[in-house]
Parts: C-alpha cells; sequence; structure tokens
C-alpha cells in the first residue's frame, strides 16, 4: 500500500512565513496528482493547492498569490510554501494523492494523517 506523511505544522504569527512537506511511501508505480487541502474547526474540508502530473497547478482563492505547490518527483515528495500567513490559515493540514501502487489496476485516493497549522495574531 500508500502511506502519505505529512510533516511542518506549527505554531506562527501572522504575516509570517510556513513550508509544510508529504512524504508518499510505500512500492509506488505511478503518481496522477497531489494536493494540499485543510480543515478548519466547524468548516469542512477545503482544496488549497492541487499540483498535476504535468505539472499545472490550481488554488483556492484564499491561497492564491501566497502559497505555492511542489513536487519532487524523485523523492515523492510535494510541498506547500505559506507565506503571509493569517490567523484565518489557522487548520489541519492534510495531503492528499491520486496513486498506483504496485499489483493494483489504476490510482486510488489516498490521505494523510494531517499536520495542524495555527498562526496567532
Amino acid at each position: 500500500q500508500v502511506q502519505l506523511v505529512e510533516s511542518g505544522g506549527g505554531l506562527v504569527q501572522a504575516g509570517k512565513s510556513l513550508t509544510l512537506s508529504c512524504l508518499a511511501s510505500g512500492t509506488i508505480y505511478s503518481i496522477d496528482l497531489m494536493a494540499w487541502y485543510r480543515q478548519a474547526p466547524g468548516k469542512q474540508r477545503e482544496l488549497v493547492a492541487h499540483i498535476s502530473a504535468d505539472g499545472s497547478t490550481r488554488y483556492g482563492y484564499f491561497a492564491k498569490g501566497r502559497f505555492t505547490i511542489s513536487r519532487d518527483k524523485v523523492k515523492n515528495t510535494v510541498h506547500l510554501q505559506m507565506l503571509s500567513l493569517e490567523p484565518e490559515d489557522t487548520a489541519i493540514y492534510y495531503c492528499h494523492g491520486e496513486i498506483q501502487f504496485s499489483g493494483a489496476f489504476r490510482a486510488r485516493a489516498y490521505w494523510g494523517q494531517g499536520t495542524q497549522v495555527t498562526v496567532s495574531s
């Protein structure tokens, strides 16, 4: 199977930056896409950033101009650089991937356990 493990979350002051990382491990055959989602207490999970196999990206409206998603295909990692953080960015951030492992017939969705990001004013 495949596991996704996030890292880099923590407490940061408003206006500062933080970078999250996600490592995909297991016997991976291919990765169709990787993405970051977030969920704040009492709110639904929402898309933060998405990167396709061809490198194309899209972002949630709140992330445009502030956040950048990148991917290292050799290391099977994806990163989320977050600049100018605001208290409203406080949430659990989840790594998501559509990944095919060896022995599987097609890709399926995987989720990490999440990493907490807290932004203080």
